[in-house]
């Protein structure tokens, strides 16, 4: 076909009032919508998946924040005094009250003994902080959680279930 013999065939349809594409795509045609339909039926699952793995990602930031929180309450119940720093169970209770959405007894809380540091040497003292002479020595408490986190839906190349941590170190108040 020559250029001329096209545009003669487009000059005559519109005259008529249609275009040549008009002249290959009915108007009335049953498969206009197929095209969206094919679209969505591929794209689905696509966004099935990526929606699902939102929701698994904000839900691992969730508790990872309420484990963050748990050991921050803990450590902030033991650094009000030297007698709180001891006292480990109110430390536990204070940190597994903090994450109530975890469940009890799943929030793990590790509270070792206060730690003592001499300023200026940088020195680590022992628990009972006895410093060189002239010293005053800095007390901290530090709190660690732990919780194990099952994902709710497995994925291939995804572990089915995430460790998480949280750390918090505070000095405590020695009056």
């Amino acid at each position: 076909m020559t250029m001329s013999h096209i545009s003669r065939c487009n000059q005559h349809f519109e005259q008529k009032g249609q275009s040549a594409a008009r002249r290959v795509r009915p108007a009335n045609s049953r498969e206009k919508g197929q095209a969206l339909v094919e679209l969505a039926v591929l794209l689905l699952p696509v966004l099935l998946l990526l929606t699902v793995g939102i929701i698994d990602y904000g839900q691992v930031a969730y508790y990872s924040i309420e484990v963050s929180d748990a050991a921050r309450a803990g450590a902030q119940y033991g650094s009000q005094s030297l007698a709180d720093a001891a006292n480990t169970a109110n430390i536990i209770t204070a940190a597994q009250k903090s994450a109530q959405d975890i469940g009890a007894g799943q929030l793990t809380v590790n509270v070792p003994a206060p730690s003592c540091v001499c300023p200026g040497s940088g020195s680590v003292t022992g628990v009972d902080c006895t410093g060189p002479l002239g010293c005053y020595p800095l007390v901290y408490l530090t709190v660690t959680t732990a919780y194990t986190l099952p994902t709710p839906i497995s994925f291939p190349g995804i572990p089915a279930t995430f460790n998480l941590t949280g750390t918090s170190t505070l000095p405590v108040q020695v009056q």
